[in-house]
């Protein structure tokens, strides 16, 4: 009798892949679709992209996957999702979608929200404790409130407002449900017992969603639904396949990684670089930045982010490194294994180029920008590149000391994933940034393995999500740190990284404030 096989759907910021594993963790297929344009700006800081672009996009990855894998097809016994977060699709009672999707890395604002939202005793009480601007930057960033302030159109016809995850789930089941651990966004969610947020909730003001407007709640591991006839004329897959419902793509990479407790950290080195603990207590590490729901059941994962993480490298590439795009297609390889070969040319610490990746700024810091500071006659293109992976890996690193010191839990080890990953020489770099041994899995795509971790143990393969964790997640390769490295680089972090945001804040404000002005001069 052959392996039973599942399926997982990895929905990214700039590509969906479909996967096939089995209950040993061992890899069988795999088609990755990129995406030629991930998203669309009908305004400046705006990022949107039509629903059906990814349905189309899915229709390639499954139907591409089924071909390659004829043979084992058949085997496949169940489907598990994860998807990129803080994206929503606004659907009618039918579930179809109002409107485009507002993707989570849109930077479009509603002005003067927090005025016309927080009453007098609300702004006190932020005021009292300090959080006032933190509280009205989440109100101003929220999609929701965008669209109920510029389209009351669309918001009077909504049913539900639903994740990206809940959307592709319904499409898939009909079944209008998702996972406690896909709700990670500007929502009311109450991240500490796992529900919809109450009215009464001292954060209810900040969003014009209420628990009516979101849809059902369900355990990760549980069967959502099964595929429906459409789905299957469209992806392929056999109707009335179970589909199991999962976590987001950074909770899913933490699992798949092998963090199932405290003893370590899961750096996610993709799109938007992250790092993650898994804990048993709720524990914030920041004001109004929740700690997220894990896959795990009970279990949380604190995490810091940097939203432009390796995107930075497709940055470069486009910008910097056309000489190295050519060579590679002669060559048959990609362009960040040319690059990552000459990470070896430019010595630790760069000779002094030191960058910050605020490329897109965070909650904790709305008017940064990224800098690099350094800059001498010797440097290289090269030194560039270098710079963005110590400048990441620098962000990380200060992301896991505010963790530690949160929780009072040191780290053991860091298990990474992501495309990043895959580059010995990055891996190494980083190790030496945190002092601390970093591992590899057997395969990058640990959010995709996290997935279908949580299928296995929904279709009761295994007893507990840590029993298919054991037997599903392989140390391929550890690396571990030049402690002579590590304290140079720790000199750097500490003495001139973590100042290079407060010295240059006011900079920021007053840039901010003047290209709001530049823009508003244009618009008249």
């Amino acid at each position: 009798m052959r392996e039973p096989l599942v399926l997982t759907i990895d929905f990214g910021t700039q590509s969906v892949r479909a996967m096939l594993f089995d209950k040993h963790g061992k890899e069988y297929g795999k088609m990755k679709v990129h995406f030629i344009e991930p998203y669309f700006s009908k305004d400046i800081g705006w990022a949107e992209q039509t629903p059906e672009f990814y349905w189309d996009r899915l229709k390639e990855a499954t139907n591409g996957l089924k071909e390659q894998c004829a043979d084992i097809w058949d085997d496949v016994k169940g489907v598990a999702v994860t998807t990129i977060r803080d994206t929503a699709v606004i659907v009618d009672k039918d579930g179809k979608p109002l409107r485009d999707i507002i993707l989570w890395l849109d930077q479009r604002e509603v002005k003067d929200a927090d005025k016309t939202r927080f009453g007098k005793g609300f702004k006190s009480l932020l005021r009292m404790l300090n959080l006032y601007d933190l509280a009205a930057a989440q109100c101003k960033a929220s999609a929701c409130n965008w669209v109920h302030e510029y389209e009351p159109e669309v918001w009077a016809k909504m049913y539900k407002f639903l994740m990206f995850s809940g959307w592709i789930t319904f499409r898939l089941t009909g079944v209008m449900k998702d996972s406690v651990a896909n709700q990670i966004g500007h929502i009311p969610f109450d991240y500490k017992n796992k529900t919809w947020q109450s009215p009464k909730a001292i954060t209810a003001p900040i969003f014009d969603l209420k628990a009516k407007d979101m849809c059902e709640l369900i355990e990760p591991g549980t069967i959502v639904g099964y595929i429906t006839k459409e789905a299957s004329r469209d992806l392929g897959i056999k109707e009335g396949t179970p589909v199991i419902a999962s976590g987001s793509d950074k909770g899913c990479e933490t699992l798949g990684s092998g963090c199932v407790d405290s003893t370590g950290a899961s750096l996610s080195l993709g799109t938007t670089a992250t790092v993650q603990m898994t804990t048993d207590k709720y524990i914030e590490t920041e004001p109004f930045v929740p700690t997220y729901p894990a896959v795990l059941p009970g279990k949380y994962n604190p995490e810091i982010e940097i939203y432009r993480g390796y995107w930075m490298i497709s940055w470069f590439k486009n910008e910097f490194a056309h000489k190295e795009v050519k060579e590679a297609k002669e060559l048959g390889v990609s362009a960040e294994e040319l690059l990552n070969i000459h990470l070896k040319d430019v010595p630790a610490g760069c000779e002094g180029l030191i960058l910050q990746p605020y490329w897109t700024p965070g909650i904790k810091h709305p008017s940064a920008r990224g800098a690099i500071l350094g800059f001498a006659d010797c440097h290289t293109r090269i030194h560039i590149y270098r710079a963005i992976i110590e400048g990441i890996a620098y962000g990380l690193y200060d992301g896991l000391l505010s963790i530690q010191r949160k929780t009072k839990i040191n780290v053991e080890f860091i298990s990474v994933s992501g495309g990043g990953s895959e580059s010995d020489e990055i891996c190494q770099i980083t190790s030496n940034i945190m002092g601390i041994p970093v591992r590899r899995a057997q395969t990058y795509e640990t959010s995709s393995l996290g997935a279908a971790i949580t299928a296995f143990t929904g279709l009761g393969i295994y007893k507990s999500f840590e029993e298919a964790a054991k037997n599903m997640v392989h140390v391929s390769k550890e690396f571990k740190p030049d402690m002579k490295e590590h304290e140079l680089y720790h000199k750097l972090y500490s003495r001139i990284y973590r100042r290079i945001y407060p010295n240059n804040k006011k900079l920021y404000d007053d840039l901010k404030q003047i290209l709001r002005a530049s823009k508003a001069e244009e618009h008249k």
